[in-house]
């Protein structure tokens, strides 16, 4: 199948699947994505203990993204790596989203091989890493290597039932560099066309490798004086390519229903692939049942607190903000697995069992 999935297609999928309660994962000994994939780094003990935390309290579902320069280093080192990642997650009953690229370089560096940078002191995901990296987004002569990875990675595992969906793109465009106001808008500008070109481009390489999983990639540019609508052209280009309908959306509960209404109209299935910014009154006890009455599965940002330091906010969010051992922003568990706030965990576990029993 060459073309995206019709409604009933998606819908059919949707019905062996089920409502993902879940979350975006790093385990806490990665700094980054680079770290968790490296062969010197992957840290299969640690992901094995912390799935095992995310069963217990409930999860069933979870969203990591490869890294790009780790394929073209030591291509089938990572795809054994990835079916070893893979064989961990079923142990644990949770189903896996694999997300491919990523514009979120907030480091600001290019992506690297070898040992990478520690996390600076008091900053949130510090040393995150792009996939492949803004260099080559930036670069149309480059993208013949982004196809040949997009198209072998999913050739390997496109009839692999251990994944659920494929996750093309996170983010396209998202700049995340410190540039002063005139770079900045003109880097923006010149980061969106090509990201938006590659994304097109990206569902094109991937429907002729034909997997079956479903593909989307993530609006995340919400406009919140709209009634939650997605109108920038890489969201509108998302939704209208990817089979099952995903966005990211960090803000409190009436914002998010603004969203889910929106796009409950498309007539496939929903999911919100990033939430849960504490400090933005973006938390369980409203937005979880909210999800799960919407059937809108939802990946929360983090699980375990570790080397990305995503319990600390934001830098954008207002510095008055209460410290982060009082209020975590993201994560849910400590370094020891023991849950940041018991009533949250006991919310997953109390919706996953209910949908569970419901069927």
């Amino acid at each position: 199948m060459n073309s995206q999935w019709s409604e009933s297609q998606a819908e059919a999928w949707y019905q062996q699947h089920g409502w993902a309660c879940g979350f975006n994962y790093l385990p806490r000994s990665a700094v980054n994505w680079t770290e968790m994939w490296q062969a010197d780094t992957f840290d299969a003990a640690t992901i094995d203990q912390e799935l095992g935390w995310a069963h217990d309290h409930g999860y069933n579902a979870l969203r990591t993204n490869l890294p790009f320069i780790v394929w073209q280093a030591d291509r089938d080192g990572l795809l054994a790596r990835i079916d070893r990642f893979l064989a961990l997650a079923e142990k644990h009953q949770i189903q896996v989203m694999l997300t491919l690229m990523d514009d979120c370089a907030f480091s600001g560096d290019e992506p690297y091989l070898g040992p990478q940078k520690p996390p600076r002191e008091g900053v949130h995901n510090s040393q995150a890493a792009a996939s492949p990296g803004r260099s080559m987004v930036m670069k149309p002569e480059q993208w013949p290597r982004i196809e040949a990875y997009v198209r072998d990675v999913l050739t390997q595992f496109k009839n692999d039932s251990r994944i659920a969906i494929w996750d093309l793109y996170n983010e396209p465009g998202n700049r995340g560099i410190n540039l002063s106001p005139t770079e900045s808008m003109e880097y923006d500008e010149a980061l969106e066309h090509f990201a938006l070109e590659l994304m097109i481009a990206t569902f094109g390489w991937a429907r002729e490798v034909s997997p079956t999983q479903p593909l989307t990639v993530g609006a995340w540019h919400i406009d919140h004086q709209h009634y939650g609508t997605l109108e920038h052209p890489i969201d509108v280009a998302a939704l209208e390519l990817s089979d099952i309908i995903s966005y990211h959306n960090y803000n409190n509960a009436a914002h998010q229903l603004g969203v889910l209404e929106n796009l409950a109209l498309r007539n496939r299935p929903v999911l919100c692939t990033e939430w849960l910014a504490r400090h933005m009154d973006c938390g369980f006890s409203e937005q979880l049942p909210l999800f799960s009455a919407f059937d809108t599965g939802c990946y929360q940002w983090g699980l375990v607190a570790g080397k990305t330091q995503t319990w600390i906010p934001w830098t954008s969010v207002n510095k008055d903000h209460p410290a982060p051992q009082s209020l975590w922003f993201h994560d849910v568990l400590t370094p020891e697995g023991k849950p940041w706030c018991e009533e949250e965990m006991q919310l997953v576990k109390s919706l996953t069992h209910y949908r569970l029993r419901r069927g």
